[in-house]
């Protein structure tokens, strides 16, 4: 063997260049974002900005496939019995999962402690880590706070509308009375 063959075992020839390690070589691509409420087991973050929010918006849940069906206003009043209404919110957990939840409002008006303790928690996680758990007892929703220090989340460089198109694309966006899911929902398909 030479002297300045290559060996695969030496220490210093497995040490990566410095370079490496600065992150620029490689860029996040957005392609999913899930819709539904934080996990439970989940501390997460509400983004602060009223630009990464939207109230009242309407959506269609479909609870045996587990979806969640953005729809267009000019549909609402038609849709009412099928519609929930929400606030649709901004959340990113400590892993760095975004996500979108909408958080119910009443179809009556009349107070609920489910929504308005949903409402409390989307509140608090603007500016602290929480957890949200249901309660059945109290019929309600109890936020826990983080008791260490985290470090404040980094949220992703894409607009609110570009995340709509993420997580409510490929057909998930209720604009017409075609849609298969009124389809479904009024038995025409």
């Amino acid at each position: 063997m030479t002297e300045d063959a290559f060996d695969p075992f030496d220490p210093a020839s497995l040490r990566l260049d410095q370079s490496f390690t600065d992150g620029s070589a490689v860029k996040r691509v957005w392609n999913t974002i899930p819709v539904g409420r934080p996990n439970s087991q989940d501390f997460f973050r509400v983004h602060p900005s009223e630009d990464y929010r939207r109230s009242p918006i309407g959506i269609i849940e479909l609870k045996e496939e587990r979806e969640t069906y953005l729809v267009a206003p000019a549909l609402a009043d038609a849709l009412r019995t099928e519609l929930t209404p929400c606030t649709l919110f901004t959340t990113i957990n400590r892993r760095g999962v975004l996500k979108l939840w909408p958080a119910k409002h009443s179809k009556d008006g009349r107070p609920n402690t489910w929504n308005d303790s949903a409402m409390d928690g989307a509140r608090r996680a603007q500016t602290a880590w929480i957890r949200l758990v249901s309660n059945q007892s109290l019929k309600a929703y109890e936020a826990y706070e983080a008791a260490g220090t985290i470090t404040d989340p980094v949220w992703p460089e894409l607009t609110f509308s570009e995340m709509l198109k993420i997580a409510f694309g490929a057909g998930r966006l209720v604009n017409s009375f075609d849609h298969p899911v009124i389809k479904r929902l009024r038995g025409l398909d």
